[in-house]
């Protein structure tokens, strides 16, 4: 019988660390926890809220989980798989503020419509066909799609206001859609963890260095930045879920796993508007396709936003470079990453991800006025003076080795060492959205008895539809009634 892990590690305090210490403490209250977070303020880096599209990611308004293969037709298996990690999410959320680990659903979810909008022949035909495809399975049955302009203006005036008027375009509409602060979630869900004293969190103090022991366990080393002190301590499990700094600690860490990986920094940074009579004209998410070669973090979407109780509208994200691998890290830290293992496939990646390269080059040489002019394709009357730039989070987009050339992989990577005492987060989108159901499979890979024996039904108690299909209509029914209202998702 597998042996359950008594001192953990978790690296970073973001939306990640704080899901799987609620998970690994209801599974095993004696589990000790011990949280690690260099910053000097909780869900900083990539759960902050300007720090990501804060997209309740259900696969309602994204059209890259719906890609066109060259017959014409939608694969929507993606879409569907992301919806349910989403509604997993919420069901996890929901017993969050039933057991008073969040103390205010409000604050950190609101409801808000996710659209897809389109224009021209060959995009409304793809909208058209992946509507009728997703509005079949029980996740997608509430969605509307029109080609009517009066109709979607009716959802969202801005979009086609000064439009030309023989232009042909279309939408889709989930008024199931919402809008997450994912920094706020983590927080509040550290501030429940230490109320009920279940977890130990220091700030300021960073993770240097991971040696693996003759004994199993492994030695952590770590540096106190506020005075400067290092300390050590041991751990049966550590898990790095430190946003785009995870790739470095993991090869810190000399698993052979962490050999067969590298990374690739991009940033973002969005136009925002907090001009009141334009903002009260628009309450969605409206999604756009990606330009040839962006990665998925790019997605041009024009979002309603509250963000500490203010209402903006955000629209981007325009890619931007830096070697950082944090917004907050250092610009050595790409060059650091790169070693005589894994120079050969990471160039071998960028020769063949050329559509990529060119793509940040234009991006990084935009104007603003030149943002706003992207800006008015989704939004015809924005006018420059209502925008200002800021910047957004920094993303490190997963490169492996794969029968030894350099494979760039969109979405997020679990990498796990043979024993399952060590487990890194690597990627982007969904991310945040999808937190719970990669905690989960982190956990089914580092703990894969216990899953299936003693943990399951402590993870059923909390996630109801954990085991079962959420496929099934009569399912996600009862899943969504008692999350909309738990999370008040519905106004």
């Amino acid at each position: 019988m597998e042996k359950q892990p008594q001192e953990v590690v978790l690296v970073g305090a973001g939306i990640m660390s704080a899901t799987l210490s609620i998970l690994l403490k209801k599974i095993n209250p004696a589990i000790k926890i011990s949280v690690f977070e260099k910053l000097d303020k909780i869900g900083f880096e990539s759960s902050d809220a300007f720090n990501n599209a804060g997209t309740g990611h259900s696969a309602f308004c994204e059209l890259n989980y719906t890609p066109i293969d060259k017959d014409g037709v939608v694969n929507i298996d993606k879409a569907i798989n992301i919806a349910k990690q989403f509604e997993t999410s919420k069901e996890f959320w929901s017993y969050l503020v039933e057991n008073n680990y969040v103390s205010s659903p409000e604050k950190f979810l609101r409801p808000t419509p996710h659209m897809s909008f389109v224009w021209g022949d060959d995009d409304v035909e793809f909208l058209k066909k992946r509507y009728e495809k997703l509005s079949q399975h029980p996740l997608f049955k509430d969605m509307e799609y029109s080609d009517d302009v009066s109709k979607i203006k009716e959802w969202a005036p801005l979009i086609v206001d000064g439009r030309k008027g023989n232009e042909k375009v279309a939408a889709t509409h989930m008024n199931l859609g919402t809008d997450v602060n994912f920094g706020e979630l983590t927080r509040q869900i550290f501030k429940g963890l230490q109320d009920k004293n279940e977890i130990t969190l220091e700030t300021r103090h960073e993770v240097k260095d991971l040696t693996r022991l003759s004994n199993g366990k492994w030695a952590v080393k770590v540096k106190d930045l506020k005075s400067g002190n290092n300390k050590a301590l041991n751990a049966d499990f550590i898990f790095i879920g430190a946003g785009g700094g995870a790739i470095l600690l993991l090869q810190k860490s000399g698993i052979p796993e962490s050999k067969k990986f590298g990374g690739f920094p991009v940033g973002g940074q969005w136009l925002i508007c907090q001009n009141e009579e334009v903002i009260k004209k628009h309450h969605a998410k409206v999604y756009g396709k990606a330009k040839i070669g962006a990665p998925p973090m790019s997605v041009p979407h024009l979002d309603t936003r509250v963000i500490d109780g203010k209402q903006s509208l955000l629209f981007g994200p325009f890619a931007t470079f830096s070697t950082k691998f944090l917004k907050y890290g250092s610009n050595c830290d790409l060059f650091k990453s790169v070693n005589p293992g894994n120079v050969g496939f990471l160039m071998n990646c960028g020769l063949n991800n050329i559509d990529l390269t060119k793509y940040l080059v234009e991006q990084v040489m935009l104007s603003k006025a030149k943002k706003v002019e992207s800006l008015q394709e989704y939004f015809p009357e924005a006018k420059l003076e209502d925008w200002f730039e800021q910047t957004a989070g920094q993303r490190v987009q997963v490169i492996e080795k794969q029968d030894g050339k350099g494979v760039l992989k969109f979405g997020t990577e679990i990498v796990t060492s043979q024993d399952g005492s060590m487990s890194a987060l690597l990627g982007a989108s969904p991310g945040a959205s999808t937190s719970v159901s990669a905690m989960l499979n982190l956990m089914k890979q580092c703990f894969p008895d216990l899953m299936k024996n003693k943990w399951n039904d402590a993870i059923k108690e909390m996630i109801p539809s954990y085991g079962e299909d959420l496929a099934q209509a009569e399912l996600v029914e009862a899943s969504r009634a008692r999350t909309t209202k738990v999370l008040k998702i519905l106004d």
